[in-house]
């Protein structure tokens, strides 16, 4: 490791560390200094926006799409790669004399 590396990760350490002093010492300091969260949108506020527009609607519709068939192609990977596995396995207790790791 670089010393340039080396100061990096020292001095992110230490930044850490002085944080972490901070927030046991000066508990409300920190809290007021520190970015309060954005409120959520109401639960249905988006849901009202895809029922009211409608190219809202298709690009949201559009991205679920996406996402599902993302998802089944990631399924059908997994199922392939179990099959596989599990063929490797069977022909291993049909043939036990027969050592996979040569090949």
């Amino acid at each position: 490791m670089s010393p340039l590396a080396r100061l990096r990760v020292r001095l992110a350490l230490a930044v850490g560390a002085a944080e972490v002093r901070l927030r046991l010492r000066l508990p409300r300091l920190m809290r007021a200094l520190t970015r309060c969260p954005v409120k959520p949108a109401a639960p249905l506020t988006e849901l009202a926006r895809i029922e009211s527009d409608p190219a809202y609607r298709a690009l949201f519709f559009a991205g679920l799409d996406a996402a599902v068939a993302d998802r089944f192609a990631t399924r059908s990977a997994v199922v392939d790669e179990i099959e596989a596995a599990a063929d490797r396995l069977r022909s291993l207790i049909r043939n036990p004399d027969a050592d996979e790791r040569a090949a």
